[in-house]
């Protein structure tokens, strides 16, 4: 009886430890750069768009910002159609850019959430019209970044391209759009979804993000929203 005690007692330890690690995964905070966010007063900055369609979210960045940049991302960007904002994303290299109806890519859309090792692409679509009015003020969020924060974003953006001799590799395009798909270094998974590499960018550019929890759109919306609050209230 005293050993059947002993070995319920650890098991119970062992099942309060588990959650234990999954409520600090869970809530963990990877900290932010205040070196590089927010922006000084007086800076002027380069203002980005975070944008969600519901499930997945995408970045508006000035064309001009990415391209007075030196690197294979400039390059890429150099080559797309006219616009004035790129609109940045990451995904499954099929899944992502194939756009017919939803019912019937299911079967593939399990393939890319549960086998490991899926190959990803990082689209590059160029904007005329600006995030302000072609984008819902619900599924925008507005936010300046310093020089430096910009430079550690774009950085980060670009360390994820695949290049081939130095170079970003164009690895679809849709007939009839002008965004174009480029290669990623980076595997798609459930372990690793597209609004998981949008936190990363929003923290590679000095703001504070819960990685696990930006499994969903609406947390990466949210990461914007808790640091201009955080911001706001430092300089009040």
């Amino acid at each position: 009886m005293k050993q059947r005690r002993h070995s319920w007692g650890l098991k119970r330890f062992v099942i309060v430890a588990v959650i234990a690690a999954l409520a600090a995964a869970w809530t963990w905070t990877a900290p932010g750069d205040p070196t590089l966010w927010p922006a000084r007063d007086g800076e002027a900055g380069v203002e980005v768009h975070l944008l969600d369609n519901g499930f997945h979210t995408d970045l508006a960045v000035p064309r001009r910002a990415l391209e007075g940049r030196p690197g294979p991302l400039a390059d890429a960007v150099r080559g797309l159609a006219p616009g004035d904002w790129i609109l940045i994303g990451w995904g499954d290299a099929k899944f992502y850019v194939d756009q017919t109806p939803m019912e019937s890519r299911l079967p593939d859309g399990l393939r890319a959430f549960f086998r490991p090792g899926n190959a990803s692409v990082i689209m590059l679509d160029p904007a005329q019209r600006d995030p302000r009015a072609a984008f819902a003020p619900e599924s925008r969020r507005a936010f300046r970044l310093s020089a430096a924060g910009f430079d550690a974003m774009a950085d980060h953006i670009q360390s994820s391209l695949a290049l081939t001799d130095g170079r970003p590799r164009i690895a679809a395009a849709r007939a009839g759009d002008d965004a174009r798909f480029f290669a990623s270094r980076e595997h798609f998974s459930i372990g690793h979804l597209c609004n998981h590499w949008s936190a990363g960018v929003l923290n590679a550019a000095g703001l504070p993000v819960r990685p696990i929890r930006s499994i969903t759109s609406a947390e990466v919306m949210a990461t914007v929203d808790r640091a201009e609050l955080d911001s706001r209230a430092s300089r009040d």
